[in-house]
């Protein structure tokens, strides 16, 4: 036998007591800082709320406002309405986060939050479709701290916890995903719904409560933040990467996902024979609240496993590509319900109803799948940041960039839906193919990303 097969591995004295001390040193995860973490969650939350709160009721409370004659130019107003909060985030994002590392990432996320809350709460008392841009407009300036709240992560985390960090951070827009929704479907309209909420307010205010019961969360939020939530450490601003691949996918990431969250409404709430399924807005909260709570389980379950088991970049290009399925497969329930509708009456049957929602089911899960690409990108903007001191103004680039679609995405999608629908163009599917034409240039952006990570 070879001389070097039978020569210890180990030094004499080396013990299975020092081995096991040295593999545990090496390989036990920093503790989270879980108060913090939370806290950063929860103030997080309410940015979903009071962004999604209002897609069940949107199209009903424009409506009511009689901003058009022509039910099927609502899409316009409600796309501009949903976008004009996202354009001003824009603005926002870039000087909040670099306002974040002079004066603190306390006192602007603190100030964002409580500006959210306000604006929120005056939404509901809305009276012109002005007044609405406006109060949605400043909201939007109130919420451009997303970088503020991913780098107080990145900064209270390393990297033997900062997988397990994001997971749980990455709850904030599935669970604002499940209670936006609820909140908007179930407490719009109460007057009518709830014969103890009959009073003369809630008939001249319709769409208050689920505004106001956002607004109050959003000042519990501050309220914890301001007595628990400790100041993370000033950093001076220093040189950005070049993260071309990584922006470009993260572009297209949050375009689609937004993009698809517009025409899903546009099309649960366009009549069967207009080419939709003619939801009310109770089952388009449901269905939204639903894929909120398969997002949630997404996030704990089965993001820290393929985490432990996956590459981060490869995982990254996977939930793009499923894109590529969701919105031809949406499509798909619009001949379902066709075939199974009943002019005369205006009603799907029940089994056609239950194929449709079975298909709802799947397209929503395969969506909050894709969603877990936003974990991945804030990982791997964290993995390619240069230094901890450009941490800050590598996640504002980031964000930045997906804020910006989420800017162009409403307006895009919803104009891109009506024009198909009113044109008849592909059948009225043609937004099928522009958002197609997306996914794939989604998905090349990603293999990118994925292909730098291997050299």
């Amino acid at each position: 036998m070879d001389r070097k097969e039978t020569s210890p591995l180990l030094p004499p004295g080396h013990s299975e007591e020092d081995t096991e001390s040295l593999y545990t040193k090496t390989s036990a995860p920093t503790p989270l800082p879980k108060l913090q973490l939370a806290i950063v969650t929860c103030i997080k939350v309410v940015e979903p709320v009071a962004y999604v709160q209002i897609f069940p009721y949107i199209n009903e409370f424009l409506s009511d406002l009689h901003v058009t004659a022509d039910p099927k130019k609502i899409g316009f107003y409600s796309g501009l309405v949903e976008s004009i909060f996202a354009i001003f985030q824009l603005v926002a994002i870039y000087n909040t986060a670099k306002l974040s590392d002079k004066i603190g990432r306390r006192p602007v996320l603190l100030c964002g939050v409580a500006g959210v809350a306000l604006t929120t709460i005056l939404f509901g008392l809305s009276t012109s479709f002005p007044m609405m841009l406006v109060i949605r407009a400043i909201a939007g300036l109130c919420s451009g701290n997303s970088a503020v709240a991913a780098s107080i992560v990145g900064e209270i985390t390393d990297t033997s916890n900062v997988g397990l960090a994001m997971a749980v951070f990455g709850i904030s827009w599935p669970f604002g995903a499940i209670l936006g929704p609820l909140l908007g479907g179930g407490l719009s309209n109460p007057a009518t719904k709830y014969a103890w909420l009959d009073w003369e307010f809630f008939r001249q205010y319709p769409y208050f409560l689920p505004c106001g019961v956002s607004g109050v969360l959003a000042l519990a939020a501050v309220l914890a933040g301001y007595l628990w939530l400790q100041e993370v450490g000033i950093r001076e601003l220093l040189a950005m990467p070049v993260m071309f691949a990584l922006c470009g996918s993260a572009f297209a990431m949050s375009f689609l996902s937004t993009t698809f969250e517009v025409i899903f409404i546009l099309y649960s709430y366009t009549a069967v024979l207009d080419g939709g399924l003619g939801f009310p807005p109770s089952q388009i909260g449901y269905s939204l609240s639903m894929s909120g709570i398969v997002a949630v389980f997404i996030q704990l379950l089965l993001l820290p496993w393929l985490l432990r088991t996956f590459d981060k970049a490869r995982l990254y290009h996977w939930t793009m590509c499923i894109f590529l399925c969701i919105f031809p497969l949406l499509s798909v329930l619009n001949l379902v319900a066709r075939s199974g509708f009943d002019e005369a009456t205006g009603v799907i049957d029940a089994h056609t109803t239950s194929v449709i929602w079975a298909g709802i089911v799947v397209i929503l899960a395969l969506l909050r799948t894709s969603n877990m690409a936003y974990a991945f990108s804030m990982m791997l903007v964290k993995e390619n940041c240069p230094n901890s001191a450009s941490l800050g103004i590598t996640n504002g680039l980031v964000t930045f960039v997906m804020c910006m679609a989420r800017a162009i995405g409403p307006m895009f999608g919803s104009s891109t839906y009506a024009f198909s629908v009113d044109q008849n163009i592909i059948g009225g599917f043609g937004w099928v193919i522009a958002m197609m034409v997306i996914s794939l240039a989604g998905a090349y952006q990603s293999f990118t990303v994925y292909r730098k990570q291997l050299n």
